[in-house]
């Protein structure tokens, strides 16, 4: 008999809902089995106090806001190069809530069961009303969010992935600093052959809100689809790709001040350094498209 994986977690805190990460963190010590090892990156600020939890969890604090992407891949490291001193790592947000105590225990059993399963994209549910929002299921097909499936990406601030894709194909792309940064790993994963699922039984609870609640939203979301399909795609897909995302914008119609930092963001994409260049296979394409999602839209 094996040992069971090594389970830990990542949560990154800008300080301001030390009662949801202590929430957050009671949840985590409730989780069956071997208990997992927890990282609390202060991303710009200081850690609230989480004392009662420092048995099983270690605290970082890094002078500056890194962004998202930044933040997780600073807990990365503190678990050793690319996490290597656990086998699975968890992200979570730190306003959300591990709904079940069984979750860890799940993803030791998913990981341990299929070799070939890189990344687990947890249900983000509402704790009031159970809702799961449609932009939260990671695949086209989102009206049922209780069926589980294969996918092609996973929500950032509810998922686990194993540690040996952080190795062989690195890690969160810090530059990115807000959105899109899972789809870029979880592109890179794919074209290294992992595969990713969307569990519907592994349930973080968190509150319903709107991502344009971020001032810098429409701006990122903008310049780092850009930088995601430069840096990924093929390059006769790169214009295709962009294109169906222009007019998917223009036909959401968003605000004239929405649409401004948009193209502004777009624009951006375009003159910046998009990071490495590594274009995935024709055949990842080809598995993109049989899993529901062609990297076009």
């Amino acid at each position: 008999m094996s040992a069971p994986m090594k389970v830990g977690a990542v949560v990154i805190t800008m300080g301001n809902r030390p009662e949801e990460l202590r929430a957050l963190l009671d949840s985590i010590a409730k989780q069956d089995g071997d208990p997992v090892e927890v990282v609390v990156v202060g991303n710009g600020s200081p850690v609230p106090d989480v004392t009662e939890f420092s048995t099983h969890v270690r605290t970082v604090e890094v002078p500056e806001n890194l962004g998202i992407p930044g933040g997780r891949n600073v807990g990365i490291e503190a678990f050793g190069p690319s996490g290597r001193d656990v086998d699975v790592l968890m992200f979570l947000d730190d306003d959300g809530l591990l709904a079940r105590h069984d979750t860890a225990r799940l993803c030791r059993e998913a990981f341990a069961a299929d070799s070939g399963l890189g990344i687990i994209s947890f249900r983000i549910a509402d704790p009031e009303t159970g809702v799961t929002q449609r932009r939260h299921v990671p695949r086209l097909r989102a009206a049922d969010p209780m069926r589980s499936s294969r996918v092609t990406t996973f929500l950032g601030g509810a998922n686990a992935v194993r540690t040996q894709v952080l190795a062989e194909v690195g890690a969160l792309p810090d530059a990115f600093f807000y959105a899109h940064e899972e789809t870029d790993l979880a592109w890179r994963a794919l074209d290294a052959g992992w595969m990713i699922d969307y569990r519907s039984d592994m349930v973080l609870h968190h509150p319903t809100t709107a991502p344009s609640r971020h001032a810098v939203y429409h701006r990122m979301v903008a310049r780092n689809r850009v930088w995601l399909a430069r840096r990924n795609l093929p390059a006769p897909l790169v214009p295709v790709y962009l294109g169906v995302w222009l007019l998917l914008t223009l036909v959401r119609r968003p605000s004239r001040s929405a649409l401004k930092a948009w193209f502004g963001g777009f624009r951006e994409g375009w003159t910046t350094s998009c990071g490495p260049r590594r274009p995935m296979k024709w055949r990842t394409v080809w598995r993109l498209t049989r899993l529901g999602r062609p990297p076009v839209i």
